[in-house]
């Protein structure tokens, strides 16, 4: 039997532009991507923690240090600048290897800058 299991979260990125006229998608900065173990065209879960919305969408690569979220596309309409984001990623896997696996979390700053790894926050 699979499991469908978290592989891969940006905890809290704060979102930094929304392009309504660009052709879909969420724009992540390329060392998040890297640190998160996600890659170009990858689909993702998006949360808004401000306003609730959970949407599915597919990364592009952003600059690397830019520090830049943004939700392009229809996706714009789901959050604004400012706005709080969990970005997941989900791999399927078999049940015995399922039960030893852990995903790869990340913690931003403000910024976007990371402030840990690991499967808790730093600090708990």
């Amino acid at each position: 039997m699979y499991r469908t299991m978290l592989k891969s979260k940006i905890h809290r990125a704060v979102l930094t532009e929304a392009d309504l006229n660009y052709m879909g998608s969420i724009t992540i900065d390329r060392d998040l991507m890297e640190a998160a173990d996600i890659l170009p065209y990858e689909k993702v879960q998006v949360v808004n923690n401000n306003n609730g919305a959970r949407f599915e969408t597919y990364v592009i690569e952003g600059e690397r240090g830019s520090g830049k979220i943004c939700l392009n596309g229809a996706a714009a309409r789901l959050g604004q600048p400012g706005d709080i984001l969990i970005i997941l990623s989900y791999i399927h896997m078999e049940e015995n290897e399922a039960r030893h696996y852990e995903p790869r979390v990340v913690f931003v700053d403000e910024k976007n800058r990371i402030t840990g790894k690991g499967a808790t926050a730093p600090g708990c």
